[in-house]
């Protein structure tokens, strides 16, 4: 399902990065959790059109293999890499039966990458593939919707995008529909992960010093727009990151 979803949007993905609460929040972020990467290998897991996957390289890391589901995506990623070469390597690959690597990683990294999952079986088979495409010690770190996020709070709007419960429940979580408020929108169903749905089978793979990390706004997004205008970001946060150790 999740294939086809994005293989609908391609490169409009892209756009996503120039919305507030992600060029402000998400990418300073998760790029601050991930810290140093000069010299290390990194497996970008959903990494989509390879945003993340190009930042990385940019930043000295040694080898990046960006995965993804979709088909169009990571043509649209392999595009991008051939428009201005970085050295980074993309191939089509579902995470729920990810390949063994001839080299393991010494970082991996998944934005977004569970909310499309059938059942816990099946994100625990994700960790578990994961975690076995790591050297021993190395960190994954996890971009995620907040577990804890209310529906009923203030709209987001004015960050660039939507979030509204279907009323449908799974044993992962409640399913939800995201809308980036790009021209035009798109829209999209995601069910995301419970807290324990993630601390569970993150550890039942064998990964362990799982921690949760708020996403604060930048410097930069407060100057850009002044304090207040985040303050309903901030009483309800929609997105969190999570660490932890292979």
């Amino acid at each position: 399902m999740s294939g086809q979803l994005y293989d609908e949007i391609g490169e409009a993905f892209e756009g996503f990065k120039t919305l507030p609460i992600t060029r402000y929040a998400e990418v300073p972020g998760f790029l601050a959790l991930v810290g140093d990467v000069n010299g290390r290998s990194i497996l970008d897991l959903a990494c989509g059109t390879g945003f993340y996957s190009r930042e990385f390289k940019r930043r000295g890391a040694s080898h990046v293999l960006g995965v993804d589901i979709s088909g169009a995506m990571v043509t649209a990623a392999q595009a991008l890499e051939d428009r201005d070469p970085l050295g980074v390597h993309y191939e089509v690959g579902d995470i729920a039966e990810l390949r063994t690597f001839e080299q393991r990683f010494d970082i991996a990294v998944a934005v977004q990458a569970f909310n499309y999952a059938e059942d816990i079986a099946t994100i625990e088979r994700m960790c578990r593939n994961i975690h076995r495409s790591l050297v021993d010690g190395a960190e994954f770190f996890v971009f995620a919707q907040n577990p804890d996020y209310r529906f009923d709070g203030p709209s987001l709007a004015k960050y660039g995008f939507l979030c509204e419960p279907t009323g449908e429940e799974s044993e992962i979580g409640p399913r939800e529909r995201i809308t980036a408020l790009l021209d035009p929108p798109i829209s999209f169903v995601a069910t995301p992960p419970r807290r324990e749905v993630y601390e569970k089978c993150l550890r039942a793979a064998g990964f362990n010093e799982v921690t949760w990390v708020p996403l604060e706004v930048s410097a930069a997004g407060v100057r850009e727009y002044g304090k207040d205008f985040w303050d309903d970001y901030a009483a309800n946060p929609p997105l969190e990151m999570l660490r932890c150790r292979a």
